[in-house]
């Protein structure tokens, strides 16, 4: 195979198709923000990567599979549209792309940093949970001996789930969920015809919980199955709020799979039929359907889809201010304060580092309780100050993150991947800094 000389957009393209990987996806295995990669499916040959993105894209490429080479050649002899093209060296008008994507550093030194992550030499990467067990009990759960719970036990035991998942007790969790799906069962069966309605929104939230679980993890391909379960769950029970709920965790592994635009339509229609169906008397509906529009407008911004995302947040203050405090119905955590750590992260997902810290330091932390939030917005302030250069506070904002929640930064892999970026591109104390609080968190440099 003949290696590529200087890549453009065109070939960088190429390779994340032949790698069969979304713009999203392979953005995240680069460690580049996904606009920049968006850039180059769109521009072509008009863009060349910058040079830490040649290292990284020349790695990728020399790590690939047999079976990905023989079709980014494929790609490449004929173009990603299909039509044949010439030569491998760049469009005499084409520029280098030199914006801030994320990584931070450029240059050689950057060049070998580069090299050094994508060959695994400093990725964060820790023991994750097991989650063998609960993908069993998802996909074939064995038969309980146990006596069928009856359904206030089993909505108990579902509250149970939910509230150590907001706690970010995860390996608890999971424990709970391997025992609650083959539970699910026998509650069903033993269910009675009045019954039946209220186990299927306890099914619906059971699922819930369990991909949420599976994306914090990084298992988006079964978080999506569960989220499918739960939808399935939810529209048996009849209960417009409870479908509206379900199609958030639907929404939430759409995006996780690089279905952004699809998670849009459907976080857009969903919270249209529960409008309609509800008027969002109750403050639950209302709480519900706050919450899936912010799903929506995350989606949006990770579409660089800027007004609608802003429309959707304006959206969501509106039913915010109209619902008066912050709570937890239906375990949304929504309200005023939750719209700001959206506007948070979609800042930081449309590229406005300096804009995302802006509106985190306006956010009333005292009103953040529940420990997932919290902890995402320390992990958030992480990232970009991370993106914005700033090591040193990006680490600080990391610790604080460990401090709240230490199975947050400990299970995710999107949260090593920050660590990662920071043991990488921090220099002298910082660099051991980091290296010092991964190893006390069990994130392994």
């Amino acid at each position: 195979m003949a290696a590529v000389t200087t890549w453009t957009g065109r070939e960088a393209n190429a390779l994340r198709k032949a790698l069969r990987m979304s713009v999203t996806a392979f953005a995240e295995h680069l460690g580049a923000a996904r606009r920049t990669v968006a850039k180059w499916s769109s521009r072509g040959d008009k863009v060349l990567p910058r040079a830490d993105m040649q290292a990284a894209l020349d790695t990728v490429l020399a790590r690939a599979t047999p079976d990905v080479r023989e079709r980014f050649e494929a790609l490449r002899a004929t173009g990603t549209s299909g039509a044949t093209v010439g030569a491998t060296l760049p469009d005499a008008d084409a520029h280098a792309d030199t914006g801030d994507d994320g990584d931070g550093g450029s240059g050689s030194d950057g060049d070998v940093r580069r090299r050094n992550l994508l060959r695994g030499a400093a990725i964060g990467v820790t023991a994750l949970p097991n989650v063998a067990p609960l993908l069993d009990a998802l996909i074939s759960p064995r038969p309980s001996n146990a006596t069928a719970p009856s359904a206030q036990q089993f909505s108990r035991a579902v509250s149970a789930a939910k509230i150590d998942y907001q706690a970010c007790r995860y390996e608890r969790v999971l424990d709970q969920l391997v025992t609650l799906l083959p539970a699910l069962r026998s509650a069903r069966t033993g269910a009675t015809s009045e019954q039946r309605a209220q186990i299927e929104v306890l099914a619906a939230d059971l699922y819930h919980v369990v991909g949420s679980v599976l994306l914090k993890v990084g298992d988006r391909g079964m978080a999506l199955v569960a989220a499918e379960r739960s939808t399935r769950a939810a529209a048996a029970s009849e209960d417009p709020v409870a479908v509206a709920a379900s199609a958030r965790i639907m929404t939430h592994a759409l995006m996780s799979n690089g279905h952004d635009h699809q998670a849009v339509t459907l976080a857009g229609n969903a919270a249209g039929i529960l409008d309609r169906a509800t008027r969002l008397e109750s403050t639950e509906a209302a709480a519900v359907y706050g919450a899936l529009v912010l799903r929506g407008a995350v989606a949006a911004a990770r579409s660089e889809n800027r007004d609608t995302a802003q429309a959707m947040l304006d959206e969501a203050s509106r039913v915010a201010a109209r619902l008066g405090y912050d709570g937890n119905d239906r375990w949304t955590g929504f309200g005023a304060t939750n719209v700001l750590l959206h506007r948070v992260n979609i800042a930081l997902t449309l590229g406005d580092a300096g804009t995302a810290i802006g509106i985190a330091r306006t956010v009333p932390l005292d009103k953040v309780t529940l420990a997932e939030r919290k902890a995402s917005l320390y992990v958030d302030v992480a990232r970009a100050y991370t993106q914005w250069g700033r090591y040193e506070q990006g680490l600080t904002a990391l610790r604080t993150a460990h401090e709240v929640a230490p199975e947050e930064i400990r299970c995710r892999p999107a949260v090593q991947r920050i660590a990662g970026d920071l043991a990488l591109l921090g220099k002298g104390s910082i660099r051991t800094a980091v290296v010092d609080f991964a190893q006390g968190a069990g994130i392994r440099l």
